[in-house]
Order: structure tokens, then C-alpha cells, then sequence
């Protein structure tokens, strides 16, 4: 009977020890990506290795790869936190009609969500050919995207705000993924691009407003202009 006590404590002992260690593990594999990401961004993510990463976190490799198989996998976790924040940042209004507010809140949300991850634009071609499964999430965020902004844009037009054909949403729509997509790798070219500078995430929102400008009436253009003020001055 004390044997079979004693064994008895021993078990109940054993799940007290192993649930801090769950949480410790759950810390740890939150540090890495976090680590990870802060690395990608800064060095590019193709100049990072898994030895650099547990480096940089004080814990041996075979720790880090306790939790993420290799490089790759730890990829493809920030990727997925990436496209459900880019999820988020797309969603349109519910039970009414857009207005510019809301697509200058968008646009923002959109290149918010760009810099936090921005080791994915900066290296996007090289990622994409590398990893079949990203290349296919990323269409997906395109997709969705564009289908976002063809929304709104027909919104707008149905609010009174735009005049714009189906043909023009669907080439303005384009335009602005383009613009997006590749606004990173345009400031790259520009001087102290590692610093973050709030201005030029205002100014990539301002360029796709920009866009839509033309189509506007003259009303929602110069509110356009005035609301462009507060973020480039």
C-alpha cells in the first residue's frame, strides 16, 4: 500500500514539474520567433542561420531545433502570424458603404503590417522561389488584396464619391498591388532605409491615395489632400 502511495505521488509529482516546463517551452519557442523576426528584418533574412538565431538567444541548436524543424519552419510560422495581421488589415466595413477614412485607415493598417515583416517584401522573390508553399499563401494575399480594393473602389463609386468604370477599378486595383508589393524595395534604393521613418510609411499610403485621386469628385479630393497633411505634412 506505501509502494503503491508512494507511486501514486511520484506521478502527480511528475505532471506538477511538467506543466511549468510546457509554459517554459512555450516562452522559448515565442522567443525564437520574435529573435527571428527581429534578425530577418534587420540582416535579411537569406544572411541569418539557425546557429545565428541560438546564438543570439543563448541557447544551443539542438534546443532551437527542439522547437522548429530548421530555417524554414521558422519562416513559415512568421509568415502564417504575417497573412492573419494582413487579413485583418483587408477586411472592409461592415453594413455600410466605404469612405476615404476608411481606406486611408486600410492603407496604413496594410504598410504597418509591410514594415513589421518587412524581411519578406525585401527578399520577396528569392523567399517565394525557395518555398512552393509561401508562394502559393502570398497569391492568396494578392488575391485577396486586389479583391479588397476592387470592393471599396465600388463602393465608392456606388457612394457617389468616385466615377470610375469596372475596366478602371480592375487596372487601379493592380496598380496599387504593385505599389504595395513593391514599396520596400523602392525605399531600399534611398539613403538610411534601416532607420524606420513614419513619414515614409505615410508616404507609400499617400502614393496609393494618389492613385485614386483622379476618380474622385473635387470635394473628396482636397478632403484627400487635407487628410494626406497628418501623416507627410
Amino acid at each position: 500500500m506505501a509502494s503503491k502511495a508512494r507511486a501514486k505521488a511520484d506521478t502527480v509529482g511528475e505532471v506538477t514539474v511538467k506543466a511549468p516546463a510546457t509554459a517554459q517551452q512555450g516562452k522559448t519557442r515565442e522567443r525564437i520567433l520574435g529573435v527571428s523576426l527581429t534578425m530577418f528584418n534587420a540582416q535579411g533574412e537569406p544572411n541569418v542561420t539557425t546557429n545565428h538565431i541560438a546564438d543570439e538567444l543563448e541557447i544551443s541548436p539542438g534546443n532551437l531545433y527542439y522547437h522548429f524543424r530548421n530555417k524554414d519552419d521558422i519562416v513559415e510560422h512568421l509568415f502564417a502570424r504575417f497573412e492573419d495581421r494582413m487579413d485583418s488589415a483587408l477586411v472592409l466595413p461592415e453594413g455600410r458603404l466605404p469612405n476615404l477614412d476608411d481606406i486611408w485607415f486600410q492603407m496604413h493598417s496594410v504598410f504597418e503590417c509591410i514594415w513589421d515583416y518587412r524581411f519578406i517584401y525585401r527578399d520577396l522573390v528569392d523567399l517565394l522561389s525557395r518555398n512552393r508553399k509561401l508562394k502559393m499563401h502570398f497569391s492568396r494575399i494578392l488575391k485577396r488584396a486586389h479583391e479588397s480594393i476592387v470592393g471599396v473602389c465600388k463602393g465608392l463609386v456606388e457612394a457617389g464619391v468616385m466615377d470610375a468604370s469596372g475596366q478602371e477599378i480592375e487596372a487601379l486595383g493592380q496598380n496599387i498591388s504593385i505599389t504595395t508589393t513593391f514599396w520596400l524595395n523602392f525605399q531600399q534604393i534611398k539613403p538610411a532605409i534601416g532607420v524606420k521613418q513614419d513619414a515614409d510609411l505615410g508616404r507609400g499610403a499617400y502614393l496609393v491615395m494618389m492613385l485614386l485621386s483622379p476618380y474622385l469628385r473635387a470635394a473628396e479630393r482636397e478632403y484627400l489632400n487635407k487628410l494626406a497633411l497628418k501623416y507627410i505634412g
